[in-house]
């Protein structure tokens, strides 16, 4: 592949590496799937390890965390590594996640599994936006990252009504068992049409911290926690909400899951049309709409078809949550695109992190509903913060990096 990207943060690929985009959002799909799946599992998990499902929400937790420190150091860590096979490093600890969680006999383990994939996950993300950012040309950008982010959707199609119903007639174990194997075509792809690229830009620890004191930066990401704090404490715990409160059967709970999925998917796709005409408004409606479907559930809790309603609204929201942030760093920093990478999947994964520890812990005080309150109440308070503080005007840059 022909680079010239050291003259200018502008991109310059002249030819769409379209394969290696599919890789890349293959990589997507395989990490995503890991992740989301204890939230469909939550409760075979719990039973067959003898813990609370409080206590099982802590494997999203321990994920998210490892995540954090991950997208913070990656950049710094691998600056003179060739980026293909970072990447290709990391669908190896995808694979090996989920082959130690599937053998794992007891809680411990099963952390130990799920922090091989906070790596993996926080460090894939601090690069994505960036490598598909010089795979293409600039034309193709827009297009490129909708391919990418379009594996969250699949991933959220598949990951939680798929794992909640092999869960019920193969195990849980089998099902991380399958994701193993998914980790294992990944790789395969990724080895068979990512170009070679070598780093750019100083990432380094320094490089980090002054991109994160750059104006609007803090502000950005501190609501970024916010929303993903209130999103992640419901969806962690979705399905004991639907087992206990609306009394939805395993099989319901796939069928709703599945909707929640397909919404997720044609949110991502309305996003760029809202982008398109409004970012702020798009980052406001996003955390408004899905605030408001949780404390529609827990008003109604108890109806089985409005809930399922509900939960596609929510999910066809946060399907654009991902592309408008993603945009919305794009503009506050492009010359910078794999620190503001890092620092915007170190903010997500703080807020996954919060929401599923801080959701355990309210779980086990006062039940779904509980969690189903305050994170509902978390988000629209995001929501009007973001419509009266957030800057999502384009940054000029006027130096070469």
């Amino acid at each position: 592949m022909t680079n010239t990207l050291n003259a200018s943060p502008a991109q310059v690929q002249d030819v769409p590496a379209w394969g290696a985009v599919i890789a890349m959002t293959l990589g997507v799909f395989g990490l995503v799937t890991a992740e989301f799946l204890p939230a469909s599992l939550l409760t075979p998990m719990a039973s067959d390890l003898s813990i609370t499902e409080g206590m099982a929400g802590q494997a999203v937790s321990a994920t998210a965390i490892l995540a954090v420190f991950a997208s913070l150091l990656t950049a710094t860590v691998t600056r003179r590594m060739d980026r293909r096979y970072v990447l290709l490093g990391f669908s190896v600890l995808l694979i090996i996640s989920n082959i130690l969680v599937a053998l794992a006999p007891n809680f411990f383990l099963l952390l130990a599994g799920r922090v091989l994939l906070g790596i993996a996950l926080g460090g894939f993300w601090t690069m994505a936006a960036a490598i598909v950012m010089r795979l293409v040309p600039d034309k193709d950008i827009p297009r490129a990252l909708a391919i990418l982010f379009s594996g969250v959707s699949a991933a959220t199609i598949f990951a939680a009504p798929l794992g909640s119903y092999l869960g019920g007639t193969i195990g849980w174990r089998n099902v991380f068992l399958l994701v193993a194997l998914l980790g294992v075509l990944v790789l395969a792809v990724q080895f068979a049409t990512l170009p070679r690229m070598q780093p750019r830009g100083r990432a380094t620890l320094g490089t980090l911290i002054a991109v994160m004191n750059r104006p609007r930066m803090k502000f950005g990401l501190l609501m970024l926690v916010l929303i993903f704090t209130g999103h992640f404490a419901l969806f962690t715990y979705v399905r004991p909400f639907l087992e206990n409160v609306t009394g939805v059967a395993t099989a319901g709970i796939s069928g709703i899951l599945l909707g929640f999925g397909v919404a997720n998917f044609i949110g991502t796709y309305i996003a760029g049309a809202l982008i398109a005409r409004s970012l702020r408004l798009t980052l406001t409606l996003m955390p408004l709409i899905i605030g408001l479907a949780g404390i529609g559930m827990v008003i109604i809790q108890g109806a089985i078809a409005p809930t399922a309603v509900l939960v596609a609204i929510w999910g066809m929201a946060f399907g654009g949550v991902p592309v408008a942030w993603s945009t919305w760093i794009t503009r506050s920093v492009p010359d910078e695109a794999e620190s503001g990478g890092g620092l915007l999947v170190a903010a997500i994964q703080v807020g996954i992190a919060t929401g599923a520890a801080a959701g355990g812990l309210v779980f086990d005080v006062s039940g779904a509903l509980g969690v189903f309150t305050i994170a509902a109440l978390i988000l629209l308070a995001a929501a009007i913060i973001v419509t009266f503080g957030l800057r999502t005007d384009p940054v000029k840059v006027t130096q070469s990096v």
